[in-house]
């Protein structure tokens, strides 16, 4: 996501590398290169001169200090100009109501009632009681996809099978959710093109007998400009509340969340970057300006791993590990955690730095699933006591997981590699600072 535009920003920011001061023909130099760059990701004509006028004037009407270069007053300029574009501020959903209605609208194939059942899981972490309801009435299957992600969510779902009309489905089941106490209801509706009006009339019916307290037109990131512009045609019959971009962690040059808000003039308040339930963010438009420019998003790593990771489970680990009681069963239940956070390459771009250096790694998450297969395939007492696993048990796991005795082996020596220096860690006065020497 957003690798190609990092790097020719990058090398725009080069361009003043080295240069004491800032002059309008180094500035001219460089606003080329950033407006080059956004238009390469697709970005608007019009949008990318508009900012790229506004980071040279910023620009040529700011003092360097001695405290920073020229390159780097630009590149806080330039995410500055970013994050406004992209919104300024992260807007919540608006789920006030009894029963709160979410109507998602949007295109063919651009992964509606996917987001329709990641939104329903969201809001459930929150505590909320979310209902699902199937309006999508002609695409094979989509009910009964809509029903499996409401499995997968915990939630229920409402459908009629039988019923050909939307607008019909809808209202019972909205009715249907106030009988039993659901606080909110996300309407999946099925996708249609802009030009087809009827289907344009049907949504356009649905979005006046609901009156939803929250319209989400769902936007796939990959299609580029063409997101923009089929988001301008459906706000201008539904007027929707936000945008929802998808497909972000596929091959996207991420111009359409670069110029969505400033064509529509409506917010992006979620972004989805996978196929997990986990796999949904709230939008932030400094955040992900920050991960633009190679700055990482540490705020958001963060609230990922406080979702995985509960307090009481914290503690209970520290203190396995403060008696050197780590054992198998642990590692697993870390590594699963670990796994439900999202993508590992998208997590370690969060990082500072860390997404450059890694963007031409290739990381296959299917590598956890072999040292998984080793651990289930051992007994619980195994787990705990890893030191009493002699060759024939190792060939006996070996077999159970789909591996070699080596691979068990391998595995084994690793993990007590780790729990040395666990021990290793408890016995210094200073666990932080070894560890950080470690690192280094």
């Amino acid at each position: 996501m957003f690798d190609n535009l990092s790097i020719h920003l990058e090398k725009a920011f080069q361009n003043l590398k080295g240069n004491a001061r800032i002059t309008e023909i180094n500035i001219a130099a460089a606003a080329k290169e950033i407006r080059k760059a956004l238009i390469d990701a697709d970005v608007n004509y019009k949008v990318a001169k508009e900012v790229t006028d506004e980071i040279k004037a910023k620009a040529l009407g700011q003092h360097v200090l001695t405290s920073i270069s020229p390159g780097q007053l630009l590149t806080k300029i330039t995410q500055d100009e970013l994050t406004v574009l992209m919104g300024g501020q992260s807007e919540d959903i608006n789920i006030e109501g009894m029963p709160a209605v979410v109507l998602v609208a949007g295109l063919q194939g651009s992964g509606k009632t996917t987001f329709c059942g990641k939104l329903a899981h969201y809001l459930k972490k929150k505590g909320r009681n979310v209902m699902l309801t199937a309006c999508d009435i002609y695409r094979p299957a989509a009910i009964e996809q809509l029903k499996i992600l409401g499995q997968q969510a915990g939630v229920e779902v409402y459908a009629e099978p039988d019923t050909k009309d939307a607008l019909k489905i809808a209202l019972a089941g909205i009715a249907h959710a106030k009988k039993n106490n659901h606080r909110v209801v996300i309407v999946d509706t099925a996708g249609r093109l802009a030009v087809d009006e009827e289907m344009m009339n049907e949504i356009s019916l649905l979005h006046k007998n609901l009156s939803p307290s929250e319209t989400l037109f769902v936007a796939d990131s990959m299609t580029g400009q063409d997101a923009v512009n089929t988001a301008k045609a459906f706000n201008d019959r539904l007027n929707f509340d936000g945008v929802v971009l998808t497909k972000l962690d596929g091959d996207t040059r991420g111009g359409a969340a670069l110029s969505i808000r400033r064509v529509v003039d409506k917010p992006i308040k979620f972004m989805s970057t996978g196929e997990k339930m986990e796999a949904l963010e709230r939008f932030h438009p400094d955040r992900m300006a920050g991960r633009i420019l190679g700055m990482g998003d540490v705020v958001s790593l963060v609230e990922k791993a406080q979702q995985s990771f509960d307090e009481q489970e914290a503690k209970r680990l520290q203190a396995k590990l403060r008696k050197n009681k780590f054992d198998l069963e642990d590692f697993l239940s870390q590594l699963e955690k670990v796994k439900k956070m999202g993508n590992i390459k998208d997590m370690l771009g969060m990082l500072p730095g860390i997404g450059k250096a890694i963007k031409d790694i290739d990381m296959d998450e299917s590598a956890f699933k072999p040292i998984e297969a080793i651990i289930h395939s051992m007994t619980p007492y195994e787990r705990e006591n890893p030191d009493i696993i002699n060759m024939s048990r190792k060939t006996r796991i070996a077999k159970g997981s789909g591996t070699s005795p080596a691979d068990v082996n391998q595995l084994l020596k690793q993990f007590e590699g780790m729990r040395k220096m666990i021990k290793t860690l408890n016995k210094s006065g200073n666990p932080a600072r070894m560890l950080g020497g470690m690192m280094r």
